[in-house]
């Protein structure tokens, strides 16, 4: 749809195989059909014409002429009104669309195929309509949104968060903002991220999206948002209605954000659509030409790589030029800094290669090339269900990684499960074995203990097992490993000693996620002590099980996280943007890092594999200009259950972190704090971090015997 300067509006709607396509015009309340137009032309598999006389506003919808052959993969009905695909706006209901079926009565399937009558009931009534917008006038707005922060990436702190949990109950903000986008950037949001040290907002879906059927049954909702219709059109759900529309809260939220110095990065979905499985709705691509939109098997059903139902098939070039019109739009129109894409896998499936992932397929070669997405953020989540689905590391060099391997090997290092020293520490320095590769470096992991898929730090140290009742599947839906503790009791518990081992267990944890190379991945409500009551797959539980509990946060938890994040960002040692290499670099004296037994020997092969030893040490010494006075940096970390000596090395050294404490000193009361000379005592389950002045003399007499 583009609104012509010559007082018309062109329509252009690909279709391959539909036998006409019929432009529907609806009156402003989107009730009443007043015409119907047949796209008079037929071009490389695209219908247009050109309507004069429409305006910005006009509401319209799309019906298409073909053959109803689902076992040969087309599923055309013009009963059924469908929705523009590239539509900027929508106006009408959208919570029942996932009902909107094409055939009639219950669905029965033979082999996977549907058979069925097509409904020939006519359903726009229901059906929301698109609205022609000026795109010229929408792109000016967006160009209006405070320049972009470019949070350099060695500095980036992402936060993941969902914009109706985010601020729902948090009493502060006020109530009509409360759950919107408006919310987000509330006084008391911004002032949250900025006393933590956030920089970058990485935001659930919000494109729009609808509620599957099977949850509708059981009166339940999406609630993460994985179920897109409109890719670009912000979630009308998480509106305040305190501003002219939609897209206008939206660039609100985006520039108060850049105002404070933060970027916002949107989890977007163009792995599946919302239209679901084979008996799933028809809302727009299935009824255009569902051979072309989809990638189907050699009997035309859905390749199903998502495990959604449906995948998008992202070799085709239709496909590729609706993502690549939704990215740049979320870019120009709204201003978003960055992009985190869910089960990235499917983006690089080549039907040319049995559908196997290639890291220069089509559309990720058009996303690396494209001068719009040029310096943006561009996250993978490198796996998904299909054949071959894990690709962590795989992806092209300016690309981001979700690491699990860090996630894992995190917790069974902390949480008692198997897990050697050597696993964790190739996690603290940045994964090589996954990203060395190529030009990449630790920046190419994106690191993370906890994310909205999963326990959150809170329950990942109260629940062993998960407990997802309430998402009616009878526990058996979400992960069954999940490398948690419970300190002996399952669930919440009023015993003293139960809760300390649990906040060292987390603080521990937390220490090693701000201490590691790589981009930090802070979960939103993990800095609070939020729980799901051990719920690990919460995707449909809007209420207080997502929400965050604002009343009952931790402040001490709160000032732990903050003062992690800010001595990550005060000292280069702690988000080092390049491999350690064992040797000597730059303006050091000594080797970049070197590992330690708490005797203070060095580790050798066997002590990297031993599974009975949770303790060890890594000492860093790496050049920063910005530091007035070189320093030394030794981590200790110490997952057993009982107080342990470290050896140090010669020098004084004073203790910065302590994470069975719950403190971190700011830099300027280093020099006021005690000195540890020969050893250290570290407390069960805690990281240590101690810092030497590398001016200052050592006398042999110190070294450790």
């Amino acid at each position: 749809m583009t609104l012509d300067g010559r007082g018309g509006v062109n329509f252009a709607v690909y279709s391959r195989h539909a036998e006409a396509i019929e432009l529907c015009l609806f009156d402003e309340q989107g009730a009443l059909e007043t015409a119907r137009i047949r796209l008079p032309a037929h071009s490389d598999g695209v219908w247009h014409g050109f309507l004069p006389g429409l305006h910005a506003g006009q509401l319209y919808g799309l019906r298409a002429h073909g053959p109803y052959q689902p076992s040969r993969g087309q599923r055309f009905n013009p009963a059924k009104l469908l929705i523009d695909p590239f539509a900027r706006s929508i106006v009408g209901a959208t919570e029942q669309l996932s009902l909107e079926c094409d055939y009639l009565g219950a669905p029965v399937a033979n082999e996977g195929v549907l058979a069925a009558a097509p409904d020939l009931h006519d359903n726009a009534t229901r059906m929301p309509k698109a609205q022609v917008l000026d795109l010229a006038a929408e792109l000016r707005a967006g160009a209006a949104i405070s320049p972009r922060p470019d949070v350099p990436l060695a500095n980036t702190i992402l936060y993941e968060a969902h914009v109706k949990g985010l601020t729902k109950l948090h009493p502060d903000v006020p109530a009509a903002l409360r759950g919107t986008y408006a919310g987000v950037v509330s006084a008391p949001m911004l002032a949250h991220y900025q006393r933590l040290g956030i920089t970058t907002l990485c935001l659930l879906p919000v494109q729009l999206f609808v509620t599957e059927a099977h949850l509708l049954e059981k009166g339940l909702r999406n609630y993460w948002g994985y179920n897109t219709l409109g890719y670009f059109i912000p979630e009308p759900g998480y509106a305040s209605g305190q501003f002219a529309n939609d897209r206008t809260e939206f660039r609100h939220m985006v520039d108060q954000l850049h105002q404070h110095g933060l970027e916002v990065v949107l989890d977007v979905v163009y792995n599946h659509s919302a239209e679901s499985d084979t008996f799933g709705p028809t809302l727009s691509w299935r009824g255009l030409d569902n051979t072309s939109w989809y990638a189907l098997d050699q009997a035309g059903q859905y390749l199903n790589f998502s495990g959604c139902g449906n995948s998008l098939d992202l070799a085709q070039p239709c496909t590729v030029q609706l993502v690549m019109d939704s990215l740049r739009w979320w870019v120009q129109a709204f201003g978003v800094d960055g992009f985190r894409f869910d089960l990235a896998t499917s983006l690089g499936r080549d039907p040319l290669l049995h559908h196997n992932f290639h890291p220069m397929s089509g559309l990720l070669t058009a996303i690396g090339q494209d001068p719009v997405l040029a310096g943006i953020k561009l996250i993978a989540e490198p796996w998904d269900v299909g054949p071959n689905g894990y690709q962590l590391g795989k992806f092209p060099a300016r690309w981001h990684e979700w690491n699990d391997r860090f996630r894992d090997a995190s917790r069974a290092f902390w949480l008692g499960h198997h897990g050697t020293r050597g696993q964790l520490a190739r996690r603290l320095t940045g994964s090589n074995d996954c990203f060395h590769h190529d030009g990449r470096s630790p920046l190419a992991s994106v690191n993370l203990l906890s994310a909205h898929d999963g326990m959150t730090l809170a329950d990942l140290t109260s629940y062993r097992h998960k407990h997802n009742l309430a998402n009616g599947e009878h526990n058996r839906d979400g992960q069954d490993q999940n490398f948690s503790a419970n300190a002996g009791v399952e669930g919440p518990s009023d015993l003293a000693a139960v809760q300390s081992t649990r906040g060292q267990w987390q603080r521990a944890l937390l220490a090693t996620l701000f201490c590691s190379q790589g981009l930090p991945q802070l979960l939103a409500g993990d800095e609070l002590g939020q729980s799901q009551q051990g719920n690990n797959n919460a995707y449909c539980q809007d209420n207080e099980t997502s929400w965050l509990a604002w009343p009952g946060a931790q402040p001490a938890l709160i000032e732990f996280v903050a003062g992690l994040i800010h001595l990550r960002q005060s000292h280069a040692a702690l988000r080092h943007p390049h491999w350690f290499t064992g040797h000597a670099n730059g303006a050091a004296t000594e080797a970049d890092i070197a590992w330690r037994r708490p005797d203070g020997n060095a580790m050798a092969g066997v002590d990297w594999d031993d599974p009975q030893s949770r303790s060890f040490a890594g000492l860093i010494e790496v050049a920063d200009a910005a530091e007035v006075t070189p320093l030394r940096w030794l981590l200790v970390l110490h997952a057993g259950d009982e107080a342990l000596t470290f050896a140090l090395p010669p020098g004084r050294w004073h203790r910065v972190l302590d994470s069975a404490a719950g403190w971190v000193l700011p830099d300027a009361q280093w020099d006021a704090a005690p000195a540890c000379k020969r050893a250290v005592i570290a407390a069960p389950r805690t990281v240590l971090g101690l810092v030497q002045h590398l001016s200052a003399s050592v006398s042999p007499l110190e070294a450790p015997t």
